[in-house]
């Protein structure tokens, strides 16, 4: 296993828990160490019962030099700005990191501490070398730089369906890059396994509602890709709600079409062709519109097109599982690329249903 000794950091957490359950099943990678503070100390299976692993580690607490003797690979499930604190330590000892928060996701350490004002008062950081270094973990946009990088930055589940939709669009220039509109539906778990009053059974069932509503942190992260994908700047509106539901995240884009002409089997044929090599994308037939329960527990991603010729507005929706394509099992794909093994390697495609 020399090279594929995996480390799971924050290990308890959902985005910790969805890692070691997708690693559980996969032929390549070994768990070797658990990380986490609140629950250092403690058996895994006195921790979490409902899911054994061939070895019942101890959750240690995260200390670099442990973690360096245990593993080649560590997966960072962290509170934004915590991961930032210990990826140096990893990378001087050797491990490559992907880290699922968002410590990475910017280019540039003063946009990140711009967005994420509270996080970087908490967690002062002068590491804008790894900012600009680390890779963009979108894999199905960037596997070369992915499969060749020490640091991963995960993207965040929004970004992930989002970009998924827009960036082909926005790379062959067939969209106006002004009045985009992102319409975003999720589900409770994307708020994270702490106890949060917005998210009790009590507050969210039987509701949806928007939230983040102007400057979403997310608003950023999908507008840096965009540009670059665009060759300039991108503006654009992004909302998001949370749904009565655990899992699953529905994003729908709005754009206009820059040719009239161009009817929504065109652009399927499209967004076939863009993805014609990625086995977690799926471009679904013109006018079967996806749901969140096709692609619950799975890594893939579903997309249609449709166009309204009335408005000459391109819409395109995508469904992910935000805790898996979203989250731990695009972090999975990113561990595979830099393992040299193909990205899809040990991942769930098939939903369980209903």
């Amino acid at each position: 296993m020399s090279g594929k000794r995996v480390a799971v950091i924050g290990a308890s957490g959902y985005g910790g828990l969805q890692t070691l359950r997708l690693l559980l099943g996969h032929p390549d990678f070994e768990i070797t160490f658990l990380g986490g503070e609140r629950s250092s100390g403690k058996r895994w299976s006195e921790l979490v019962p409902f899911l054994p692993l061939p070895r019942d580690l101890v959750v240690s607490s995260p200390d670099p030099d442990a973690i360096a003797a245990a593993a080649d690979l560590a997966v960072l499930s962290l509170p934004n700005g915590l991961a930032s604190q210990l990826v140096p330590d990893l990378l001087q000892r050797g491990l490559k990191v992907v880290d699922l928060s968002a410590d990475y996701r910017y280019r540039s350490l003063a946009q990140w501490q711009e967005v994420y004002g509270a996080e970087a008062r908490q967690f002062p950081r002068s590491d804008s070398d790894l900012c600009e270094e680390a890779a963009y973990g979108l894999v199905e946009w960037d596997a070369e730089r992915i499969a060749g990088a020490r640091l991963v930055a995960a993207p965040g589940c929004f970004p992930t369906a989002s970009l998924l939709a827009l960036l082909p669009f926005l790379k062959q220039g067939l969209i106006e890059t002004g009045g985009i509109v992102i319409d975003a539906k999720t589900g409770t778990s994307g708020g994270g396994r702490a106890a949060k009053e917005h998210l009790l059974l009590a507050e969210a069932s039987e509701a949806v509602a928007p939230y983040g509503v102007v400057g979403h942190r997310h608003t950023s992260e999908i507008e840096q890709l965009a540009g670059q994908v665009a060759g300039h700047g991108v503006q654009l509106q992004f909302t998001p709600h949370l749904m009565p539901m655990v899992r699953g995240l529905l994003a729908t884009v709005y754009a206009r079409l820059r040719d009239p002409g161009l009817t929504a089997e065109d652009c399927t044929v499209l967004l076939g062709a863009a993805y014609r090599n990625c086995a977690c994308v799926e471009v679904l037939p013109v006018g079967t519109y996806p749901s969140t329960k096709w692609v619950r527990q799975t890594n893939r991603a579903l997309l249609s097109v449709q166009v309204d010729k009335r408005t000459g507005q391109l819409i395109v929706m995508s469904a992910i599982d935000n805790l898996v394509k979203g989250q731990a099992g695009q972090g999975v794909q990113c561990l595979n690329l830099i393992a040299g093994l193909e990205a899809s390697t040990g991942l769930p495609l098939a939903p369980f249903y209903p």
